[in-house]
């Protein structure tokens, strides 16, 4: 499956585009996992429009602010950053469903182990 992946730099006026083109599950058969790795590709676009040639291709999903939004298309993602915004999508799915999902990655991608 494919979805569009639009970067906006902070401080420009310049939308980049990207398409990507996804081989897991199509998004109304998507689990934790597809979640994870759309957001994880869709935070290396950024990475790559942001630092360009320098980019290193190391992601976090960590300090970023996010809202899923039903559109006439289906549903977008629409991330926030402090260095710029993404919006993907659009996805076959509920938004409530990609809410859910999407919560669930973050909270288990910020965890961290601790040692008493």
């Amino acid at each position: 499956m494919d979805f569009t992946v639009e970067v906006l730099l902070k401080g420009t006026d310049e939308v980049v585009t990207e398409t990507v083109t996804y081989g897991g599950a199509d998004a109304a058969g998507w689990t934790d996992s597809d979640v994870r790795e759309m957001l994880l590709s869709t935070l290396r676009i950024f990475e790559r429009v942001s630092a360009g040639e320098a980019a290193a291709g190391e992601v976090s999903l960590r300090g970023l602010s996010w809202i899923v939004t039903a559109t006439n298309l289906g549903v977008m993602i629409a991330i926030e950053i402090p260095s710029g915004a993404i919006a993907a999508g659009p996805f076959d799915l509920p938004a409530d469903e990609l809410t859910q999902m999407v919560t669930r990655v973050i909270s288990a991608g910020t965890q961290t182990v601790g040692v008493h």
